[in-house]
């Protein structure tokens, strides 16, 4: 996928946003949406998503918009920091497919980052079962 697609409303972070798909969330508001990364590389890996901008990447969304976005991704690193006390936290975005991106819904990666611990590659193997996301999930959300 480009730089230049059209949003599909029928992305699977679209389908969270309306539902349809479940989560481990985080953190919400009538703008943001926080929840697990449900394919980790490390243990707090998390995602950060406007619920009303239809943006496909970052060139998509408006300043505003983008302005939450970010407010939010800062609050919810910084609960990540303070809730599982990595050695680093690493924030990625990505833009069209030959940058990395997988879900063509503007999102912000929140990774922790633990001393001496590999990186898991993103999306190899199947998803974290919510019942081994949920105690990270609870550490997060109490430092929120």
């Amino acid at each position: 996928m480009s730089l230049n697609e059209t949003y599909d409303p029928d992305n699977i972070f679209a389908k969270i946003v309306r539902g349809d798909m479940a989560c481990v969330q985080l953190y919400e508001t009538d703008d943001i949406l926080a929840f697990m990364d449900v394919f980790p590389q490390s243990r707090g890996h998390c995602l950060v998503i406007h619920k009303k901008a239809d943006a496909t990447n970052l060139f998509d969304i408006d300043a505003s918009a983008l302005a939450g976005l970010a407010g939010a991704v800062q609050k919810v690193a910084t609960a990540v920091k303070t809730g599982l006390k990595p050695d680093g936290v690493r924030i990625a975005q990505f833009n069209g497919a030959p940058a990395g991106q997988t879900v063509f819904h503007l999102h912000f990666h929140i990774i922790p980052i633990y001393e001496g611990e590999a990186l898991g590659v993103h999306a190899a193997g199947g998803p974290a079962p919510a019942e081994t996301l949920e105690p990270i999930a609870a550490a997060i959300r109490a430092a929120l």
